[in-house]
């Protein structure tokens, strides 16, 4: 767990630092997020956050596989350098299009990609729970799941990547959740502890937690498109890479017929991202009822929702923040723990955060 801790600091220090190197690159070339209708700042805010976690990430990786102990594990090694090289051209597809404006086509066959390069290079699912049977996957099967589920996590980040410091926070916790979940899930079955999932998810928190200062309200720097895809990669590449790690078999648990544990590690992933994958869905509804392309920008995602209802930016991101860390939490608790207590504890959240975004009932100016 120390090596863990340090892997985690460095992450962060280097992305808070590397930030401001990054932020006075952006306004040197120009990579400065425009004001738009849609938008809620009111001056151009300079992207490349992206780039400074990637950094982050980086140096994170490069000291642990030098570590004693995580340094002596080849998978960890291979698969931790799988999902950087991925993590480096998804990045730069993402710079591009804050650089350049890409076109929804050449961003999208840039996502897809960086994906494949991952797979080529190892890190692919090999299993996948369906009912009470867990199946393995063919090797045409593996590679489509796996490009599908890393390109769907990359945009469901960058859907949500509206308000100041939002998608940081809520991929932040969402990492720390997973991780919690990956190291706990190896020790309970008494595997190995050292896996790329626990080492990509710790450092991809440290990068969060790193950037965050430099990007809560009021934001001096954006991530930009080459920071949310670079998130929705890391994440979905920490849950692919487990399932090729752990044995499927030794996840039934005890009993040999307990598949909750094999069902978490695919199912933290959509509940880490539950808000923007319900956010995407619905920007795709909204748009194809109303004859528009999916990927046509509006106003009506759920942070200008709440923005609607009378929060401030800094309510709404921490409700949101609220929000994530009660469902992914609450799939962990449940999945693991199922007892009344658990649910009722949970419910009782569930009912304060409701309250908490429903309680402003008149619109009123908002923070600029």
């Amino acid at each position: 767990m120390r090596e863990y801790v340090l892997v985690l600091l460095i992450a962060a220090a280097t992305t808070f630092l590397m930030s401001g190197v990054c932020r006075r690159v952006a306004l040197r070339f120009g990579a400065t997020a425009k004001v738009r209708d849609r938008d809620v700042h009111t001056i151009p805010i300079p992207y490349f956050g992206g780039v400074a976690m990637l950094f982050g990430v980086a140096a994170a990786i490069l000291v642990a596989t030098n570590l004693p102990w995580l340094g002596r594990h080849v998978g960890v090694q291979h698969d931790a350098y799988a999902v950087l090289a991925g993590a480096a051209i998804i990045c730069m597809v993402g710079t591009l299009d804050d650089l350049f404006e890409l076109n929804a086509i050449a961003k999208f066959a840039g996502q897809v990609f960086a994906a494949g390069v991952v797979v080529a290079l190892g890190v692919k699912m090999l299993w996948i729970p369906v009912g009470d049977t867990i199946y393995s996957l063919d090797n045409v099967a593996s590679v489509a799941i796996t490009v599908f589920f890393v390109v769907l996590c990359s945009n469901a980040v960058n859907f949500v990547d509206g308000l100041d410091g939002l998608a940081t926070g809520v991929v932040g916790i969402g990492a720390l959740a997973f991780f919690g979940y990956s190291y706990w899930l190896a020790y309970e079955q008494d595997l190995v502890l050292a896996t790329t999932s626990s080492l990509v998810t710790v450092a991809l928190a440290g990068a969060c937690i790193g950037f965050l200062p430099h990007n809560f309200f009021p934001a001096r720097m954006f991530m930009g498109d080459s920071g949310a895809l670079l998130l929705g990669l890391l994440l979905a590449s920490s849950t692919v890479s487990l399932t090729g790690q752990i044995d499927s078999e030794q996840m039934r648990g005890a009993s040999g017929t307990d598949l909750v544990p094999a069902f978490l590690p695919l199912v933290l992933p959509l509940a880490v991202l539950a808000l923007p994958f319900l956010d995407l869905v619905l920007a795709v509804v909204r748009r194809t009822y109303a004859g528009k392309w999916w990927f046509v920008a509006d106003r009506q995602h759920i942070h200008h929702r709440l923005l609607e209802r009378g929060h401030s930016q800094r309510r709404a991101v921490v409700l949101m923040y609220f929000w994530s860390a009660l469902i992914s939490g609450s799939v962990i608790a449940l999945g693991l723990v199922r007892t009344w207590w658990a649910i009722g504890l949970v419910g009782l959240l569930a009912v304060a955060v409701v309250v908490a975004t429903w309680w402003p009932t008149r619109k009123r100016e908002l923070e600029v």
